[in-house]
């Protein structure tokens, strides 16, 4: 009896434990795959950051500034309105100015005589604007036509600051099985016009980077409202002629 048990037994054991090694297998292959957490970069979208001053952020760098005049075959001289835009000119690189002006004169053209006389007037006008000669700096322009007139180009270096390119749409709008999308989350393009728009009305870009400094406090004005303060008194200005601008009595 014992010869022909033992071939019996043995077959069902090994199934047994071949059948629980696959299930314990089977179990590991489950949690690792649960466990599996790679990042999705499929697209610009998955990618990007919510926030839209950090999709599109306001970049501060170095620009250039160009005031054009047109001078003509037979006029050498500056009008009123060239000689007002070569003094704002003047004005503005004093202020704004990172490098000296270039300016390009016309050579080889039909109005390059009359150029080089506009020319003296330029430097003459800016000499008298507090430009010292030496942050003045010329070089020929010859254009590929001679026959086009090219104008007197006044250039300096400036600070400036951009946002963008705008009108870039990596995803489509519609409904779609994107993440973003399923998760309501920005366009890429939102905000971007807000943000070009902005960083084009800042007059000095070193604002969105750091604060001005303090301008003295009006000794005389602060010593008024400090004496009506302690007096008890209130401490806005009245101003005697506000009531005449009004036309109607309502409100009173």
């Amino acid at each position: 009896m014992t010869r022909f048990a033992l071939p019996i037994l043995r077959p069902v054991r090994w199934r047994r434990r071949s059948a629980a090694a696959l299930l314990v297998a089977s179990v590991a292959l489950a949690v690792s795959a649960c466990q599996h957490s790679d990042p999705v970069t499929t697209g610009i979208t998955n990618t990007a950051p919510t926030d839209y001053r950090q999709r599109h952020p306001i970049a501060v760098k170095e620009g250039q500034r160009t005031v054009e005049l047109f001078v003509g075959r037979s006029r050498g001289g500056l009008s009123a309105a060239q000689q007002a835009d070569v003094a704002a000119f003047a004005h503005a690189w004093r202020r704004e100015a990172t490098g000296g002006i270039i300016i390009d004169v016309p050579a080889g053209t039909e109005n390059a005589h009359a150029a080089q006389e506009a020319l003296a007037e330029v430097r003459s006008i800016l000499a008298g604007s507090g430009v010292p000669a030496s942050a003045i700096v010329t070089r020929p322009h010859r254009p590929v036509d001679p026959r086009i007139l090219a104008n007197l180009k006044l250039n300096y270096p400036k600070m400036t600051a951009s946002a963008g390119p705008c009108g870039l749409w990596p995803d489509d709008l519609g409904a779609s099985w994107d993440r973003r999308q399923l998760e309501n989350g920005p366009y890429w393009n939102l905000g971007c016009a807000t943000q070009r728009n902005f960083s084009a009305m800042v007059e000095n870009p070193a604002d969105l980077v750091q604060p001005r400094g303090d301008t003295p406090v009006m000794a005389g004005r602060r010593s008024v409202v400090l004496d009506k303060y302690r007096r008890g008194e209130p401490t806005v200005t009245i101003n005697p002629d506000a009531e005449k601008a009004k036309i109607t009595e309502i409100g009173k």
